[in-house]
């Protein structure tokens, strides 16, 4: 029984890739003969004419542009904050990641050698207050001199 079963599903198969083929064929064959039956475009059509028009700025009212508003000095302008980390051991640089679990494995280290963190934290162990703590970790790791690139 399972024998006749097998040979129905592959006979069954063979003729959906069949019929999806030869659909697939017959598209292909309108679409050519859809193509030559287009008639070559001849010398005698004539083309439109074209208005040529300048391309004017609008005119300015007499407002007054809007005052650029300050901006709020950032807490790190420090030049670690724009360059980088680097790795005193290996002398490798890194940039400042924005993300915890983008950081390169000896930030996270640092961190944790210069007491910042207790631990390196695992991905699944990320919620509100440990980020909060990475957080200021980096910022603390950012102002030794011991790590600016």
């Amino acid at each position: 029984m399972a024998e006749i079963l097998f040979i129905l599903t592959t006979i069954f198969v063979a003729y959906v890739v069949y019929a999806v083929v030869g659909d697939q064929m017959a598209d292909m064959k309108a679409i050519t003969s859809k193509a030559d039956s287009y008639p070559a475009k001849t010398e005698t059509a004539k083309t439109p004419e074209v208005k040529v028009v300048e391309n004017k700025p609008a005119r300015r009212t007499a407002n007054k542009a809007p005052e650029p508003v300050a901006k709020a000095p950032d807490r790190n302008d420090t030049s670690a904050s724009k360059s980088g980390l680097r790795d005193p051991a290996t002398g490798e640089t890194a940039s400042i990641p924005t993300n915890y679990r983008f950081a390169k494995r000896w930030i996270k280290e640092a961190m944790v050698k210069e007491g910042l963190l207790d631990k390196v934290y695992k991905n699944n162990e990320l919620d509100d207050d440990a980020n909060a703590k990475i957080k200021t970790a980096l910022d603390g790791l950012l102002q030794m001199d011991k790590y600016r690139a």
